[in-house]
């Protein structure tokens, strides 16, 4: 290893930092509810509008948006997925309560554990720490100001604000350049191969750390993280590994 000490950590924040998952689908959950009171269909039905509404989100980036904000393409996720699945059953005001209901369940629940903000205060003690974010710009900053992570970070960097988000090294490059250090002196966190850990590869980082919570063998091809821990809460023994 190198023998200068790492000084920048950047962090990714979907499910490395706070659960989105988990928020996703008490959201999910909070809106079958409504929509089940809503259109009185069996819970077979109002599953399949649900499920319909996360693959949309899912293939969304490769949608044209045609002008569109993101709150009018999600509305239209949900009234899309009810036509879909029954006729003539959708109004705009049904779409628009079950966005807001899914939108505004799923921030409410997102939050820094406690143990994980006692991390970040300590880390910033040491280390320049970057929170790195993929997504649509105005999604991202709604979470990162839900979750207050301004209060631990000496920079925030959301992708949807860029041409090129992770992997792309340029974005990496962005970050370097913001916390003024060379890519060897930063570590990479995050709990996607894809982005995160592809991404930090081809920037060069000192060493990429995969948030692996499943316990899951890499996949092959797919690129090879330097450690391996199943929570953020495990970094400073990487760390101590890499200085």
């Amino acid at each position: 290893m190198d023998a200068n000490p790492v000084k920048a950590i950047i962090f990714d924040l979907d499910n490395t930092l706070i659960d989105t998952n988990g928020a996703g689908r008490y959201a999910i959950q909070k809106t079958h509810a409504l929509l089940k009171t809503t259109l009185a269909l069996d819970d077979g039905t109002i599953t399949n509008i649900c499920e319909k509404f996360m693959q949309k989100l899912l293939h969304e980036k490769s949608e044209p948006t045609s002008g569109r904000s993101i709150d009018d393409i999600r509305m239209g996720h949900w009234d899309e997925s009810i036509k879909e699945s029954v006729d003539s059953c959708s109004t705009p005001t049904l779409a628009a309560q079950c966005y807001h209901l899914w939108k505004n369940s799923r921030l409410e629940l997102l939050n820094l554990a406690p143990e994980i903000s006692n991390l970040l205060k300590q880390l910033r003690r040491k280390y320049k720490l970057l929170l790195l974010t993929n997504g649509n710009a105005q999604t991202q900053r709604e979470k990162v100001e839900a979750v207050g992570c301004e209060a631990f970070f000496d920079r925030i960097v959301v992708g949807g604000d860029y041409a090129e988000q992770k992997p792309y090294p340029s974005i990496f490059r962005l970050c370097f350049d913001l916390l003024q250090v060379e890519a060897q002196d930063c570590i990479m966190v995050g709990d996607s191969l894809d982005t995160d850990i592809q991404g930090g590869f081809m920037a060069k980082v000192r060493a990429t750390v995969w948030i692996n919570k499943s316990g899951d063998a890499v996949p092959v091809g797919a690129a090879k993280p330097d450690y391996i821990i199943s929570t953020v809460l495990d970094l400073e023994d990487v760390l101590a590994k890499v200085n």
